[in-house]
């Protein structure tokens, strides 16, 4: 009796040992299924709670539409830096500064690319698979990645199970290359070229990497939190607009400011850019559902209706106030639009992507006013446009997020109770505070140190020459005649004019001069 009595509890425990098998695998059939469908919140929700089980023989299923508009998407993103980001920053700029924002913008983009393979992939987004494959803090990946180690042909990610880690790991670092060199748009005109490749290093890693990691992560705090950050409204633009806060007070305000009028000097380049954003962004937000599912398209109508909607509302806000309706309004408001929606576009139906615009456009354009009363130089808005509207949409999803777009009971506070909604609405806030909070306190610890270690600022005289020339030993300029110019310097008044724009080197090999035109 005894030993039957050993056998039934045996036969028991293995029975509840294979249902508990059955569960576990039936769990991971229906997870992956709702992420193929794109109906989770987050690509892989409550990845703990779920408890994976990733055996020997664990394969992932490679969808071949879903890699194609990944790849797609990918170039999309970086086709807003290069060209795009380039064009609207440097259309808004002086002419004698225009090449050094090109120059960082390029530059930028180099130099994230080196750091994403040494270090940046993995502290952001290690490991690529739940345990027992490695573990992560809430705050920073693992090692696991290093130099890309492990990622070949037949890895992926645990965020992108149907395509190759390569083009997970290609499209997120399109996202890192494109939030510092938003930070341009605050500090341009007056940073020295070292500085800024030194303070663009250390932000990567001690920023950006974590902010990723926190809020993208299965394992992020603030992924785990609850946060609803569908493409980057903390990651990309609120970490960049604070920081960009931050870096121009600290430099302190170009000569001039609030005494001359900074006038673009070519609108046709800014206006291009923001068409180029419009189409990338695209990619940006619905390719952040990592496939070509439902959720992806309802993320490309809902960026659209924003940015529509905070066009229009931006260009009769600044109508009412100037008398005019504005070229440029109207573009920013574009950029309004875009920044805003990008928390919301995976959780949104069109009512809220509508009202986040239209919020957005007016909201933004104050953001951008505001340095003429607070006194703060934030150049080219980046400041009053990606941190007021990366704010602006993080808070708003907390109202408009709906259940039938994000799926697995997410409403925000206009579809549900107050208790229900009011938690998710504190939720955004919370997570708000944290990546600004934290992207304001390091940015002035490494603007600081390099401050006081090698300074940031360039002189006035290479100021007010041009950055284009005193730093780069070019410069796009109105040609008078064809005296040749020592190190690429403006010509003298004196000079004669012509209409040709044209390049000169330190050389002074004039490219592309057009005929001068002689005054007697």
């Amino acid at each position: 009796r005894h030993q039957h009595r050993n056998q039934k509890i045996a036969n028991t425990n293995q029975k509840m040992e294979q249902q508990q098998l059955q569960d576990r695998v039936i769990a991971l059939e229906n997870a992956l299924a709702a992420l193929t469908n794109g109906n989770l919140v987050h690509p892989v929700a409550n990845v703990r709670k779920l408890d994976y089980f990733y055996g020997e023989t664990a394969k992932y299923t490679l969808d071949t539409g879903d890699t194609a508009w990944m790849l797609t998407s990918t170039a999309l993103v970086l086709f807003m830096t290069l060209p795009g980001l380039a064009l609207y920053y440097g259309g808004m700029t002086r002419t004698k500064n225009v090449i050094a924002v090109f120059m960082q913008c390029f530059t930028i983009c180099c130099l994230i690319t080196f750091l994403w393979l040494c270090f940046g992939y993995s502290l952001s987004f290690s490991p690529a698979l739940p345990e027992p494959y490695g573990k992560s803090s809430p705050v920073f990946g693992n090692a696991k990645r290093f130099w890309l180690r492990g990622l070949n042909l037949n890895s992926y990610h645990q965020l992108a199970s149907t395509i190759p880690e390569a083009v997970y790991c290609m499209y997120q670092l399109t996202f890192a290359i494109i939030t510092p060199a938003l930070i341009v748009g605050s500090f341009a005109d007056r940073m020295k070229f070292v500085p800024m490749l030194i303070f663009i290093t250390i932000w990567h890693l001690v920023v950006y990497c974590p902010i990723a990691h926190s809020c993208w992560h299965p394992e992020g705090f603030l992924f785990i939190a609850g946060d609803l950050d569908y493409a980057g409204g903390n990651v990309v633009h609120i970490s960049s607009g604070i920081s960009g806060l931050v870096s121009a007070v600290v430099l302190g305000h170009r000569k001039g400011f609030g005494k001359e009028v900074f006038e673009p000097h070519n609108v046709m380049f800014s206006v291009v850019g923001v068409c180029m954003l419009w189409v990338g962004w695209f990619g940006f937000n619905a390719g952040s559902a990592v496939g070509a599912s439902k959720r992806a398209s309802m993320a490309m109508l809902a960026t659209h209706i924003s940015t529509a909607t905070a066009s229009l509302t931006w260009l009769i806000a600044e109508w009412i106030v100037t008398g005019q309706p504005k070229l440029i309004a109207i573009a920013s408001g574009a950029i309004a639009g875009l920044v805003a929606i990008t928390p919301a576009s995976g959780f949104v139906d069109p009512t809220g992507a509508f009202f986040i615009g239209f919020i957005a456009g007016p909201v933004c354009m104050g953001g951008a006013k505001l340095k003429h009363y607070l006194g703060y130089d934030d150049a080219l808005d980046a400041f009053g446009v990606h941190a007021v509207g990366g704010i602006v949409g993080g808070i708003l999803t907390g109202f408009f997020a709906t259940d039938q777009i994000a799926g697995a009971g997410i409403n925000g506070l206009f579809y549900t109770n107050t208790k229900d909604g009011g938690h998710q609405l504190g939720v955004q806030i919370y997570a708000i505070v944290v990546v600004a909070g934290w992207s304001a306190f390091m940015t002035f610890l490494i603007l600081k140190a390099l401050d006081y270690t090698i300074g940031l600022r360039v002189s006035d005289k290479d100021e007010e020459e041009g950055l284009d020339s005193s730093l780069h030993g070019e410069t796009i300029i109105v040609l008078d005649d064809y005296t040749r110019v020592e190190g690429g310097r403006r010509p003298s008044k004196e000079a004669t004019s012509t209409k040709e724009v044209s390049v000169r080197s330190k050389d002074n090999r004039i490219h592309d001069a057009g005929v001068a035109e002689t005054e007697v």
